[in-house]
């Protein structure tokens, strides 16, 4: 025969985890200090720079040369 489940119960762990996984989350975004935060920033702005340098047709309305 199956074994009883308490819904009450399997509502609270499921809520447990998503919450868990979002701070899981958060921790991940917000939990890094400011020197990684700016070391990823010039990271993403280098990668732009280097995609938009090579790009073949340039939008003229970006121009900012």
């Amino acid at each position: 025969m199956a074994d009883v489940v308490n819904l009450r119960q399997f509502r609270k762990q499921k809520a447990r985890g998503e919450r868990e996984a979002a701070a899981e989350q958060n921790r991940a975004l917000h939990g890094r200090t400011k020197a990684e935060k700016e070391r990823d920033r010039i990271s993403v702005e280098r990668a732009e720079k280097f995609v938009d340098g090579h790009r073949r047709d340039r939008d003229p309305e970006k121009s900012d040369q």
